[in-house]
């Protein structure tokens, strides 16, 4: 692609700061991964499989448009009949969200413990891609796709319980949602997401609109946030955002004045893998002892409609 288009190998990484990023073999279901990262969490927890009310799966990427991917995730997991089961889709907001609702029923008392899951595949979209800019060799289709080319692949799950089951994990204080639908159309995957998919897949995204637009919800969005938890001018300690890259990392960062040294970030070596992205990043930055006991962490997250999410976590 790059000699059809007259760039220079390190062309993509120049543009986006991204170096590297992961795919799942080719066919991989995204069930399995999903099941794999269920697992995990669940292992670590000592949380009963039958303690678990409700299974979120928050993907882009599903496995068949129905049923739901949650059922298969729900099957390899070993979860109870009584088990609220279903997909969440919100472009890459859909594991935030999955976390808000888990919470919720969690607060209602309708369940003890919630478990959200997701899997992304990019190899297939990243695929199609390359072999539309083979065929029409269009700058201005490049431009509409170097989001798309940046994608990468992996597979996360949150748990979520009342603090009758367990106390020891991080708290969920909270949050902020802003939303600036106006601008739906400045991304989109379609017609067809379902993984695999009956037709072709088609990302576009304008980039130079989803940071101009991104920034200035961001900034909303943080008002609030920093409002409804009402933390002081010196927090948050640490904070995760959705992984896009370096432009998008340094002009977030700056417009709502948290210096980078507070920001853990991996989209250097992962890519964007959507949904997994936030998620996966907070738990490699608790591996690497960045997040540590206590800290009041910010997840910062923001997806094609556009949606932003922010939400408030005791470490």
């Amino acid at each position: 692609m790059y000699k059809a288009l007259h760039f220079q190998k390190g062309q993509l990484e120049a543009l986006t700061g991204i170096q590297e990023r992961r795919f799942w073999d080719p066919g991989y279901p995204m069930h399995e991964g999903a099941i794999k990262a269920g697992q995990k969490a669940i292992d670590t927890s000592h949380v009963a499989p039958e303690q678990i009310g409700m299974l979120i799966y928050g993907g882009v990427c599903r496995d068949n448009l129905e049923p739901a991917t949650a059922c298969a995730v729900s099957n390899g997991l070993g979860l109870g009949p009584k088990t609220q089961i279903y997909d969440v889709s919100n472009a890459c907001l859909g594991v935030l969200n999955g976390m808000i609702q888990t919470a919720n029923a969690i607060a209602l008392g309708q369940i003890e413990a919630g478990l959200i899951v997701s899997c992304e595949s990019a190899r297939q979209i990243v695929d199609f891609t390359i072999e539309r800019l083979l065929e029409t060799r269009d700058m201005n289709l490049f431009k509409q796709t170097i989001a798309t080319l940046t994608g990468g692949s992996g597979a996360v799950a949150v748990l979520l319980t009342d603090t009758s089951v367990s106390d020891t994990g991080h708290r969920l204080l909270g949050g902020a949602v802003r939303n600036s639908t106006v601008h739906h159309e400045l991304c989109r995957w379609g017609p067809d997401t379902g993984i695999p998919a009956s037709g072709l897949h088609v990302m576009q995204t304008d980039s130079v609109g989803v940071l101009q637009h991104g920034v200035t919800l961001g900034i909303e969005t943080y008002k609030a946030f920093k409002k409804i938890l009402a933390w002081p001018d010196d927090k948050p300690d640490k904070v995760i955002c959705h992984q896009v890259g370096a432009a998008h990392q340094k002009n977030i960062l700056e417009s709502i004045g948290i210096p980078q040294e507070k920001d853990f970030t991996t989209f250097k070596h992962l890519g964007n893998i959507g949904t997994v992205s936030l998620p996966i990043t907070a738990a490699i930055a608790k591996e690497r002892e960045f997040l540590v006991k206590n800290d009041l962490v910010g997840f910062f997250g923001i997806g094609s409609g556009l949606n932003c999410l922010m939400l408030g976590i005791r470490w």
